[in-house]
């Protein structure tokens, strides 16, 4: 069976997450291209703005108000695009959080924010959208996570474990999606050029607008690929690293990350921001 793309006459593309970064970019770039976007987040004012900003373009934006941790909101979300907008053909699942998190400060919270955001929130959207495709025989899906994903990296015990949660969940659905005529992909960006990136703990490298992953996830989506991912440079030297011996990996992340020479953190709680690769 040949692999489902989604085009804006096979009908509705629905973005969650797409308050900002990336996701903002990418609904912006979708509805240029003539798709129906219904776009879902938590911060409605947000949304407007980005409805009243594709107004000239040649599609349109809907915003369905939700939070990803509820899958009561999530059905709904489903629900509202099925019965007043028509069929689900492309769903991009992006929501996500970034809890710096220190082995000098561990707290519960920051692990449960992570995984009930970044991977519960995949699921809460991924199983109505599943259900409403394998109704239809035919859709596509993709879901947003990191360069993280690959391998364990400072500061990212809960972050990139969500991550790399999501990576093996599409890889280990894809099975039997593609049994389904539904076609799934993961997006792995590296750190997108946003506030939480440039406030990181350590040196990153190249950052990547939003408006230019746009362009890479937009072009992915169109492809046969399984993965998309960005920049080349960064995430081929992540994958690179994963297949050395733990010693020398240790070794090279602590020696790029310059980790050695950074300081133990001061005490408090550091807040959850929106992840360095939406």
């Amino acid at each position: 069976m040949r692999d489902f793309i989604a085009r804006p006459e096979h009908g509705i593309a629905w973005i969650s997450g797409a308050n900002s970064g990336i996701g903002r970019a990418l609904a912006l770039k979708l509805a240029g291209e003539g798709y129906k976007v219904a776009v879902t987040a938590g911060n409605h004012e947000e949304l407007a703005e980005l409805q009243t900003e594709a107004s000239g373009l040649s599609g349109s934006i809907v915003v369905l108000d939700g939070d990803v941790t509820d899958p009561e909101d999530m059905e709904h979300v489903l629900a509202s695009i099925e019965y007043e907008h028509g069929a689900l053909a492309l769903a991009i699942f992006n929501t996500g959080i970034y809890q710096p998190v220190h082995a000098e400060e561990l707290n519960r919270a920051d692990f449960e924010k992570s995984f009930a955001v970044n991977l519960c929130g995949v699921v809460n959207c991924l199983l109505p959208a599943i259900r409403h495709m394998k109704a239809k025989g035919q859709g596509q899906i993709a879901i947003v996570s990191s360069a993280a994903g690959y391998g364990g990296l400072p500061t990212s015990a809960a972050y990139g474990a969500t991550e790399a949660a999501l990576i093996n969940m599409a890889e280990s659905l894809k099975f039997d999606l593609d049994k389904m005529g539904i076609r799934i992909q993961i997006i792995c960006p590296g750190f997108a050029d946003m506030p939480a990136a440039r406030e990181n703990s350590f040196p990153l490298p190249t950052l990547v607008s939003p408006a230019e992953a746009a362009e890479q996830i937009a072009a992915g989506l169109k492809s046969n690929r399984f993965e998309v991912s960005f920049p080349k440079r960064f995430t081929y030297m992540l994958k690179l690293l994963r297949l050395m011996p733990y010693g020398l990996y240790f070794r090279l992340v602590n020696r790029s990350a310059r980790w050695w020479k950074h300081p133990p953190p001061s005490s408090g709680h550091h807040p959850a921001t929106p992840h360095p690769a939406e």
